[in-house]
């Protein structure tokens, strides 16, 4: 019985083709996985249990060694990257917070600080900005928050050296939601890093991971945060024994743990995604008789994981309803470019043949 189960899902799930840039595609052998953690218990298994916090503990450890996350570097799952916000503000600021942003995602996450925080500083940069060239901040900055990938607009900060080299004493917090498994990081220029597993990661949606330096967590000792669920140091407490503040989504931890046991080095997977990326800005900067175009222009802010295309209202439209016919989701646009953009999410889970098909069909 279970053998029909499991064929009949994968099959239905192969005739889905997404490039949504998340929730998007999880990894195939996720099926498996979730038929597998039924027949387990595992979705009935105690959260504070010896096999649960096995899991935790592997899931962890696979993370450091998967993603070369730094071994003095604390992992926390949470319920999703939104949380994460809510945590900085609590437990890491005492004052304010410095938000560095340009787009849809960053503003939020300037919103959400501005509700908790006595001093939110905003600091808007344009699609054509490079903004590890043009540092437009006041070294003394508590905590200096910074979207690495800008999901709604298909821009990337690269470098965060410059940042680090800046704010030497500061707490450097990066949002990772949409490249966090998919291209490699430079952990030691970051203390505070955060995603959501439904994009990069290829499972489904319902956790967040939040990964932090020991400065970071000198910062929490110091403002001694408690009064919260999710104070970072009660958070702290639960992790050291491989537990977590809540009863937590088992499920994903599970799945996590199993899919990292498969994956490749994220170096490996980084070189792949990037190579993918530059496949796609060439496609569409030589595609001039689609009448589509990127919509950022500047190479050194471009996104590997998220490309971001500009046409005619008319023309999107179009598009959008051709590739649904043919089975295909894109992302739709965000923000300002709702109308006149569409997203391609280049995550670790999508398939060559599946990019090949959306090409045919852009092209004709």
């Amino acid at each position: 019985m279970s053998e029909i189960i499991e064929v009949s899902f994968i099959e239905k799930y192969q005739l889905m083709i997404t490039f949504y840039p998340g929730p998007s595609k999880v990894y195939p052998q996720v099926a498996k996985y979730m038929q597998n953690a039924f027949e387990e218990g595992i979705l009935s298994i105690n959260h504070r249990s010896a096999e649960c916090m096995e899991i935790t503990k592997s899931a962890i450890q696979l993370l450091h060694e998967k993603l070369n996350i730094p071994k003095d570097y604390s992992i926390y799952f949470v319920s999703s990257a939104t949380e994460a916000w809510e945590i900085i503000a609590q437990s890491l600021t005492s004052q304010k917070t410095t938000h560095f942003y340009n787009g849809a995602f960053g503003e939020k996450w300037a919103d959400y600080s501005s509700k908790i925080v006595k001093q939110t500083d905003r600091i808007p940069f344009s699609l054509t900005e490079n903004p590890s060239v043009n540092l437009a901040l006041n070294a003394e900055v508590e905590v200096l928050c910074l979207t690495q990938n800008e999901t709604s607009n298909g821009t990337q900060i690269k470098d965060f050296s410059p940042f680090r080299k800046t704010f030497s004493e500061s707490i450097i917090a990066i949002d990772v939601t949409s490249s966090l498994g998919g291209i490699e990081l430079d952990w030691e220029n970051g203390d505070v890093w955060f995603a959501s597993v439904q994009k990069c990661l290829g499972l489904p949606a319902g956790m967040g991971i939040m990964i932090c330096s020991p400065k970071a967590l000198a910062k929490a000792e110091q403002i001694n945060d408690r009064k919260y669920y999710n104070s970072l140091l009660f958070m702290q407490e639960n992790f050291a024994k491989f537990q977590t503040h809540y009863t937590p989504n088992v499920l994903s931890i599970y799945l996590l743990q199993k899919v990292l046991s498969d994956i490749s080095n994220i170096s490996v997977i980084s070189e792949k995604i990037k190579r993918q990326a530059k496949d796609w800005y060439d496609f569409f900067n030589s595609s001039d008789k689609f009448g589509l175009n990127c919509l950022v222009q500047n190479i050194e802010i471009q996104s590997d994981t998220v490309i971001a295309v500009q046409g005619s209202e008319l023309q999107v439209k179009a598009i959008k309803e051709r590739t649904k016919i043919a089975g295909i989701t894109l992302g739709n646009g965000y923000g300002t470019w709702k109308n006149t953009t569409f997203r391609i999410a280049n995550f670790p889970a999508i398939e060559p043949f599946e990019i090949s098909k959306l090409k045919e069909i852009l092209q004709s």
